[in-house]
C-alpha cells in the first residue's frame, strides 16, 4: 500500500500528536496498562494517545522490545462493550485517525457503547521503529511498466531487487518479524493491555485478513468481527494479486463506460471501446513525453489505478484525461497525479512495511520466468495493471527473508462474525468474501449487488451500515438461504462535477482518503 491523498476528499485528516510511552516492556503474562494522552485535531476532538511495547519477536517475550502507536475514542454510554480495533488495510496502513471516523461515522447510540482503537501495526507511521527501506523508490519518471524490450525489463528488475537489497541491509534484524502472526499477536498485547477480556475488531481488505489471523489464533478473545472487503485466504500473496489485475481492468472499463454515458460533458464519445483506445493512446504518449516531466506510463497508472478502489474519483479523472486528449492540456493530469498517485514518506513507509509483511507471509516465485510468464499471460487480457503490480511485489522474488506458510484461517470456535463484499470489488475480488464466508463458521455475508467500491461500509451505503449498526448492537447477523445472507443494492455512481469549485466531499470520499490504496 501506498500512502496517497485524496482526490475528493473534503478534508484531509490531521497527523495525530505522538503517544505516551509505557513504563514497562512487555511480558508474556501481561504487558503494562497504557497511559491516554490528549491528541484531538479540529475533526476528532475527542481522540486521545498512548503508546505500548511489545516484543519484536514474541517467542522471546523478554527480548527486544518495539513501540506500537494508539489513538482512542472513548466510550460515554454506562455500559460498554469494550473495545473495538480498527484496521485500514495494507499491508503498511496507519489505522490513527480511523478511529475518530470510525467514531463519528457509527450511530452515535453504537459508537458511545465502545471504546474505538485505531494503531499503526509494528513498522508502520508513528510505532516504531517505522520502516523506509528506499526513499524516493516511486520518485517520478520510473521505466515504463511494460517490459516490451530488454533494457525495460532489466530496468524495471534492477528496481526491485536494489529495494529488497535495501531493506535487506538496514532491517535485516526486523524483517523477520514482520509478519500478519506477529501483527496478530501484537493485537492480543494490545488486548491485555487494555486489561479487556475480549475485544472487537473491524477491519478493510488486508484489515481483513489481520482479522482472521487473529481469531485464528484467539478466538476466544473475539466478541465482535466485521470483515469489509475481504482478502482470499487462499491466494496469499501471489495469486491474490494476479486475480487483482483482471478485475482492475473490469472496473477500469467501468470507467470508460461511465465517461461514454456522458459524452456531453467529457466529449470523448459514446463508445466505450474507442474511449479506452483513447485512453492507451495517451499511455503511449506519456511513455514517450511524460507530462510535466512527471507522469509518464508508469504514472499514469498510478494515476488511474484509485479509480478502481472507488468511484468517487472518476469525474476528476475523467476531467484530466479528458482535458490532455482534447486540448493536450497537462495540467490537469499532473494535479491528479500529485493528489491521488505522488508517493511521500508515509507512502515510502506503508510501500516498506507492505512488501516487508507480504513477502514474508507465504512463499513466492523465485524464479523470475515464472513472472514473466504470466505478466504476459494476464497483460493479454488485463493490460491496465498487469506489470504495474507485476513490479509492485517484484521485490519479494528477492526478498532476504525466508518466507512463512500461510495461516489456515478456518475457525469453527468463533462467534458469529459479520462480513461485507461488493461484487465487482477490484482490490479483493468477490470471490474472497465467499471463501471467508465458508471457512468462518456461524458468519453472515451482506452482499453488495453491482457494487464495485473497495470498503463499502461507513460510505454512505445505509442498508449496508444497517446492518453493521445491528451487529455491533446486539450482535444480531442477517441469515439467509444462498451464498450471500443479505443482499443490498450498490451505492450511486457519481455525477460529473458541477463548476471548478465543484468538490463532493462525500462520506465515501474521506474514508477512501484515509483506507489509501494497494491494499
Amino acid at each position: 500500500m501506498t500512502s496517497r491523498a485524496a482526490l475528493l476528499c473534503a478534508a484531509t485528516a490531521a497527523a495525530l500528536l505522538a503517544g505516551s510511552v509505557t513504563a514497562a516492556p512487555a511480558q508474556a503474562a501481561r504487558p503494562a496498562g497504557l497511559s491516554w494522552k490528549k491528541c484531538g485535531t479540529s475533526d476528532q476532538p475527542r481522540l486521545q494517545c498512548a503508546s505500548l511495547k511489545v516484543p519484536l519477536d514474541h517467542a522471546n517475550p523478554s527480548g527486544r522490545q518495539i513501540t506500537l502507536a494508539l489513538s482512542r475514542v472513548p466510550h460515554t454510554a454506562r455500559a460498554s462493550q469494550g473495545p473495538l480495533l480498527v484496521n485500514p488495510g495494507g499491508p503498511g496502513g496507519s489505522g490513527l485517525t480511523l478511529a475518530g471516523y470510525v467514531a463519528s461515522a457509527l450511530p452515535k447510540s453504537v459508537a458511545a457503547r465502545y471504546d474505538i482503537i485505531g494503531f499503526d501495526p509494528r513498522g508502520v507511521g508513528r510505532s516504531t521503529p517505522a520502516l523506509n527501506c528506499a526513499p524516493g523508490h516511486f520518485r517520478p519518471v520510473r521505466p515504463d511498466s511494460v517490459p516490451r524490450t530488454p533494457a525495460l525489463e532489466r530496468a524495471n528488475l534492477e528496481r526491485a531487487r536494489s529495494f529488497a537489497r535495501a531493506c535487506g541491509r538496514k532491517y535485516a534484524d526486523v524483517l523477520p518479524y514482520l509478519d500478519t502472526g506477529s501483527a496478530a499477536r501484537d493485537l492480543e498485547a494490545v488486548r491485555r493491555a487494555l486489561g479487556a477480556p475480549r475485544i472487537s475488531y473491524f477491519g478493510y481488505s488486508y484489515g481483513t485478513y489481520l482479522g482472521a489471523v487473529y481469531a485464528k489464533l484467539y478466538p476466544r478473545r473475539v466478541h465482535r468481527l466485521v470483515l469489509d472487503s475481504i482478502v482470499d485466504p487462499t491466494g496469499v500473496w501471489y495469486e491474490d494479486n494476479l486475480a487483482q489485475d483482471y478485475a482492475f481492468n473490469d472496473r477500469h472499463r467501468a470507467l470508460m463506460a461511465w465517461i461514454a454515458r456522458y459524452d456531453t460533458t467529457y466529449k470523448l464519445g459514446r463508445d466505450p471501446a474507442k474511449i479506452e483506445a483513447q485512453w492507451y493512446a495517451m499511455r503511449s504518449a506519456l511513455a514517450r513525453k511524460p507530462a510535466g516531466g512527471r507522469v509518464g506510463a508508469a504514472e499514469l497508472e498510478d494515476t488511474f489505478m484509485p479509480g478502481a478502489y472507488y468511484d468517487g474519483y472518476w469525474p476528476r479523472l475523467a476531467e484530466a484525461f479528458a482535458a490532455y486528449v482534447r486540448r493536450k492540456d497537462t495540467g490537469p493530469l499532473v494535479k491528479a497525479y500529485e493528489n491521488v498517485a505522488a508517493v511521500d514518506a508515509s507512502g515510502d513507509n506503508g510501500y516498506s512495511v507492505y512488501t516487508a509483511v507480504q513477502c514474508r507471509d507465504a512463499s513466492w516465485p523465485r524464479d523470475w520466468n515464472r513472472w514473466r510468464t504470466d505478466g504476459w499471460k494476464v497483460y493479454a487480457k488485463a493490460p491496465l495493471m498487469a506489470w504495474n503490480n507485476t513490479w509492485y511485489n517484484a521485490p519479494c522474488a528477492f526478498w532476504p527473508t525466508a518466507p512463512l506458510k500461510p495461516v489456515d484461517i478456518a475457525n469453527g470456535t468463533l462467534p458469529p462474525a459479520l462480513l461485507f463484499q461488493a461484487t465487482d470489488d477490484a482490490a479483493t475480488p468477490y470471490q474472497g468474501g465467499v471463501t471467508v464466508h465458508r471457512l468462518l463458521a456461524r458468519s453472515s455475508l451482506v452482499v453488495e449487488e453491482g457494487g464495485g467500491n473497495h470498503g463499502v461500509t461507513l460510505s454512505g451505503n445505509t442498508c449496508l451500515d444497517k446492518h453493521l449498526a445491528a451487529y455491533l448492537s446486539s450482535g444480531s447477523v442477517p441469515r439467509g438461504a444462498g451464498p450471500a445472507d443479505a443482499v443490498c443494492a450498490k451505492s450511486p455512481e457519481p455525477e460529473p462535477l458541477k463548476g471548478k469549485s465543484a468538490s463532493p466531499g462525500s462520506r465515501g470520499s474521506v474514508l477512501h482518503g484515509l483506507l489509501g490504496f494497494r491494499h
